[in-house]
């Protein structure tokens, strides 16, 4: 009998392109100019460091994999680790750092549209509410973005930034690079925090370790091809977007500006194509990654996945527009707006990296310790943030009162995927 795409395993090279795709994503259009506004030209030590700290986090996740593959992905290890208090809190900071990542992605693809177009800031609200819009749509009637349809635009991404990076290159100048720290030296951990929106992605990919025939053999191979190219592109990014733009680094479109410079007049056009593009695909990526985590964490609570998941679009469109209208009225920036899902996103990883500690030994144990390490010190930059994933895991740690209808006895734990299988490749990979 023949298997359905969902139930077969995954090659050795599929595995690398999935992975590679979940940790790719629109947020490279927007955090390298965000990083060089924060620290000049030593946010490449900023970059530097995330690169090394994501190989920890791949070693890390890695090791989990290999010591018992779960479908239930980082919700799964973090229950192990400390319980399922902490995996349910790990799980809602996660879904609510999707929810705000939504309108920054869309906030990237508007800002390379009216580069190209003209209009301020009330333009590009506009424009970004209009995309929101547009793929919560989508996603109420049943869309979703396909693996294959994320590699290809993952693909477009890989594409576009090696064409920006390596054609730009002439036009590079030693001078950029001075004054190397202008805002001191303390920045470099502010931008830190910022860039590591586009360091998430390994904990979203745990869940394929139950697709791989054997993970122990595989497992290392993917992760050192998916670790190989994502450090290319980010450090080749890095590198281009300071030593070519100089001053002009700090800008909401990095790539528009290399990209002139690779390719001539033509670059904006190119850019703005691929930005509305990928913030469609990622978007729409985001959007049913968040339905399907609402609903797995509705069902361990109370049985039913639907209602959540339907009000989780109605929270995402509501929590969307709101950001978005202000940015439109300046009352909140872009690096504030990514401050949020940041520090979600850090306190996922730091639960993690906490879990992994406790039920690894070995290197992989040394590799979560300073792991844990460098995202609390992450989360001490993020300032006001930090009341956001604080608020969550108050609110998933208060308990009902004696006499409150408890979950029925059929609830799964959470972390556990219902029905047989694990997730389904595309809700996998959201992209940032």
């Amino acid at each position: 009998m023949a298997h359905s795409p969902a139930n077969q395993h995954l090659t050795t090279s599929r595995g690398a392109a999935l992975y590679i795709g979940a940790l790719l994503g629109p947020g490279l259009l927007l955090l390298p100019g965000l990083a060089a506004a924060e620290a000049g030209p030593a946010s490449i030590l900023a970059w530097l460091a995330l690169l090394i700290l994501s190989g920890l986090f791949a070693a890390v996740f890695m090791a989990l994999g290999r010591r018992g593959p779960s479908a239930g992905g980082v919700i799964g290890y973090v229950t192990a680790g400390l319980g399922p208090r902490a995996g349910r809190a790990t799980g809602w900071m996660f879904l609510a750092g999707v929810v705000c990542g939504a309108p920054i992605v869309c906030l990237i693809g508007a800002s390379y549209v009216t580069d190209l177009t003209g209009g301020g800031q009330l333009a590009r609200a506009a424009v970004a509410a209009g995309l929101l819009l547009t793929v919560v749509g989508l996603a109420a009637g049943g869309l979703r973005a396909s693996a294959a349809a994320q590699l290809v635009l993952v693909s477009l991404l890989t594409v576009v930034v090696i064409v920006a990076v390596a054609g730009s290159a002439g036009a590079a100048r030693a001078g950029n690079w001075a004054p190397f720290a202008p805002h001191g030296w303390l920045s470099v951990g502010s931008a830190a925090a910022t860039l590591m929106f586009s360091f998430v992605g390994w904990e979203a990919v745990a869940p394929l370790t139950t697709r791989f025939a054997d993970p122990s053999r595989q497992l290392p191979r993917v992760v050192a091809v998916a670790l190989a190219v994502t450090t290319a592109l980010y450090l080749g990014l890095a590198i281009a977007t300071i030593g070519v733009l100089g001053p002009q680094a700090a800008t909401d479109v990095p790539l528009a500006g290399l990209l002139s410079h690779a390719i001539g007049a033509a670059g904006p056009d190119i850019a703005a194509v691929a930005a509305i593009v990928l913030t469609l695909g990622a978007t729409n990526a985001y959007i049913n990654g968040a339905a399907a985590m609402a609903g797995q964490l509705a069902r361990a609570a109370s049985g039913r996945g639907r209602g959540p998941v339907l009000r989780l679009l109605a929270a995402i469109t509501a929590t969307g527009l709101l950001l978005i209208i202000g940015y439109g009225l300046r009352i909140v920036g872009t690096a504030a707006l990514v401050a949020v899902p940041t520090a979600l996103f850090l306190a996922v990883y730091l639960g993690a990296m906490t879990a992994a500690a406790r039920v690894l030994r070995g290197p992989a144990r040394l590799a979560a310790l300073p792991a844990a390490l460098a995202v609390t010190a992450m989360l001490g930059f993020c300032g006001w943030a930090l009341a956001v994933p604080a608020a969550v895991a108050l609110a998933v740690s208060w308990r009902p009162r004696a006499g409150t209808r408890r979950a029925p006895s059929n609830a799964r734990p959470a972390g556990a995927v219902p029905g047989p299988g694990s997730p389904r490749e595309h809700e996998l990979m959201p992209a940032r």
